[in-house]
């Protein structure tokens, strides 16, 4: 006869503690998951604190849109969630008004952060305790069990607390990985790592980012547009790459984060129109969105070409074309001039100006929501047949009411000028901008200016523009004014 083991009493005691025991610890970290969570003001802001379980610990703060930072703060199987909720309007005035203000919340931030987290471990604990117990008694018809398994999650939450403080690097601040539009901007902490072991210097440089942080989430959180919403269209506006491979990282990162809808260029993808350049437009396919674009003057017609053969490329020269509900008029520009040698020099600004008349006049019919051109001077001719004209040329942002009601939008360089960049003291910023539409009535409500620091550099800027309402005049046919 075959030989049976049956286990006995003392393994079958075993076996139901270490049953018991599990219980209690899988409760315990579901209460601590759904229980620890609150908000607790910190400096200028109200932050939300969340506790999720993780294999290497550590702690996250979220800035939305923005992106957010990870740091190494601690080892173990729980993670701290930090998130901008909601900023208060005065304080966080006052941090814009008084630089000093900024230094003074080194006298308070300190205490804010210990009493939010000291909340947060107590309020996790006892929803920890509380679950285990109540698991317990659900699955095991006994109080007693029910007290044991409520012990064994005191025990493991009690375990997981105890590394944590052990293992907490106030120094981890220094060594931060940002995600988003946040890493391109790694100053928000300042010289982070000048900071070492001690909570006084950790303190103050907690204070420095909290400031800093929050003048930037106050100039991008004062319209409801970066949550989906399906009256708002987003239009992100580029210009003048010039074969700079930073901007696609920068467009991604911005049309991704703030949900862009669509991408509009105004021209000069390239420098010098050439077939090797034509590769450099391949990166368009990566993006999730429709590419709006339209011929610069050291862009070809071959470049021209290249990019009409990418899928969610939508290339304009004298058509209006409708993506995504907005009706665009494009046209490519009439010269090509990537360098002073070319016959095409010899357009004036009276000459694309009178250039752009020509164009405008069989749209006064049937006015598209925009028109894109490469050059203001072209743009102006269409001042009083659509409300906006996107344009760049000039690397130099501006945005200009024109006499007849239309908004001219010059963008400067998204590329940093390419190379060209290099040539001032000073690198050429990166800017790109975007623009929200209505999409009952395709009318402007506002734009977001984005300038990220030129090569070298790693500063960035967000600042919030709203559009008054428009009211167009057409004007009559007149011969070319003398232009600016």
């Amino acid at each position: 006869m075959p030989l049976r083991w049956t286990p006995g009493p003392r393994t079958r005691r075993t076996a139901l503690y270490g049953a018991i025991a599990l219980i209690g610890v899988l409760g315990a970290a579901l209460g601590l998951v759904l229980g620890g969570r609150i908000q607790t003001p910190v400096g200028p802001a109200n932050v939300s604190l969340t506790t999720t379980l993780s294999l290497n610990g550590g702690t996250v703060v979220d800035v939305p849109p923005l992106g957010s930072l990870r740091l190494d703060s601690h080892y173990g199987p729980f993670r701290l969630n930090a998130q901008i909720v909601r900023l208060r309007p005065e304080t966080s005035q006052n941090l814009l008004n008084d630089p000093e203000a900024v230094q003074n919340l080194t006298d308070t931030i300190g205490a804010q952060v210990r009493h939010g987290i000291l909340w947060l471990a107590v309020r996790g604990f006892l929803a920890g305790l509380a679950s285990a117990f109540l698991l317990a008694l659900l699955l095991l018809r006994s109080w007693r069990r029910a007290l044991i398994a409520t012990a064994a999650g005191f025990t493991a939450m009690t375990t997981m607390m105890a590394l944590a403080a052990l293992t907490f690097r106030p120094s981890s601040v220094a060594e931060p990985r940002y995600t988003g539009l946040l890493a391109n901007a790694p100053q928000l902490v300042g010289d982070a790592r000048t900071v070492v072991n001690r909570f006084e210097e950790y303190r103050a440089m907690l204070a420095k980012l909290v400031g800093n942080v929050s003048q930037l989430y106050t100039a991008t959180s004062t319209l409801p547009v970066y949550t989906p919403d399906p009256d708002t269209i987003r239009v992100l506006h580029v210009s003048d790459i010039h074969l700079s491979p930073v901007a696609w990282d920068v467009i991604r990162t911005i049309s991704t984060q703030f949900k862009a809808n669509l991408i509009i260029d105004s021209g000069d993808l390239t420098d010098h129109g050439s077939r090797p350049e034509d590769r450099f437009a391949n990166e368009i396919s990566t993006f999730s969105v429709p590419y709006v674009y339209v011929r610069g003057n050291h862009d070809s017609t071959g470049t021209q070409s290249a990019v009409s053969k990418i899928k969610n490329a939508v290339v304009l020269d004298g058509q209006t074309k409708t993506v995504d509900g907005l009706k665009i008029y494009g046209v490519g520009d009439p010269r090509f001039t990537p360098d002073k040698t070319t016959a095409d020099d010899d357009f004036t600004d009276a000459s694309l100006y009178n250039e752009g008349q020509a164009q405008a006049q069989p749209l006064k019919q049937t006015p598209p929501d925009l028109v894109v051109v490469h050059d203001p001077n072209q743009g102006r001719a269409f001042d009083g047949i659509t409300p906006l004209i996107l344009t760049g040329h000039t690397h130099d942002r501006k945005t200009t009411l024109l006499p007849s009601g239309s908004r001219l939008f010059t963008q400067g360089s998204t590329g940093g000028a390419g190379l060209r960049g290099l040539e001032h003291d000073t690198p050429t910023p990166i800017q790109l901008s975007l623009l929200y539409f209505t999409r009952a009535t395709h009318t402007l409500k506002a734009w977001d200016d984005f300038t990220v620091g030129g090569l070298g550099l790693s500063s960035v800027q967000v600042e919030r523009h709203l559009s008054p309402p428009v009211t167009l005049t057409q004007p009559p046919t007149l011969p070319s004014p003398s232009l600016p």
